[in-house]
């Protein structure tokens, strides 16, 4: 499979998980505190490749693949790369620094359900979620209890996989899945045309 249709099927996934995110916090009312870095800022997230392809595509479609990979090789932060915190201060502040681009996981937490040891979807979400929107946290808990649809961590994984299962089922610390997603990339078109047939000139 070309590697952009791969990017293709997995931005298609993105988006139909993004209306089903919408309508869980329509009739949830849940949301992310503004500024709020706290998931971001941790340490230890894992991704696979696959769900951060079509960053490494836009990076190698705009020339900087090369130079993020050299940034993430001499990086020494076990940090998503992509996070921006506002300072060494407040490291639990800050945003993306490519929002449109981010990875299926980061998609999925505080809107997505996991199944618990007795087999009942429960939400995956933040401290902060919890005990400041106590009320939007029962609603949404009741209503999942009652059977509304909500967006299910291993559902979306599994259909990740099935887009190139080598990628897809392999977990690894963030930026590490970053590297190997832009090593993808930069493999694939070594030999290959430029996409759009246009010379890749850098």
């Amino acid at each position: 499979m070309a590697l952009e249709h791969k990017v293709r099927l997995v931005e298609a996934l993105f988006d139909r998980l993004e209306i089903e995110i919408a309508a869980f916090k329509s009739e949830t009312h849940l949301f992310c505190n503004a500024g709020c870095g706290k998931c971001c800022s941790n340490p230890s997230i894992d991704a696979s490749p696959l769900e951060f392809l079509p960053w490494a595509f836009h990076l190698f479609l705009n020339g900087k693949a090369e130079e993020t990979l050299a940034q993430l090789n001499n990086s020494t932060s076990n940090y998503c790369h992509l996070y921006h915190p506002l300072s060494t201060l407040e490291h639990h502040k800050g945003k993306c620094s490519n929002y449109r681009y981010r990875g299926l996981i980061c998609r999925l937490f505080g809107y997505a359900a996991n199944t618990d040891k007795y087999g009942k979807l429960r939400l995956a979400t933040c401290r902060i979620i919890k005990e400041e929107q106590q009320q939007n946290f029962q609603t949404a808990e009741e209503l999942i209890n009652k059977g509304k649809n909500v967006p299910i961590f291993t559902d979306y994984y599994m259909r990740l996989a099935q887009i190139d299962l080598k990628m897809g089922i392999k977990l690894l610390p963030i930026n590490e899945a970053l590297k190997m997603a832009i090593e993808e990339v930069l493999h694939y078109y070594a030999y290959r045309p430029f996409p759009g047939g246009l010379e890749n000139i850098a």
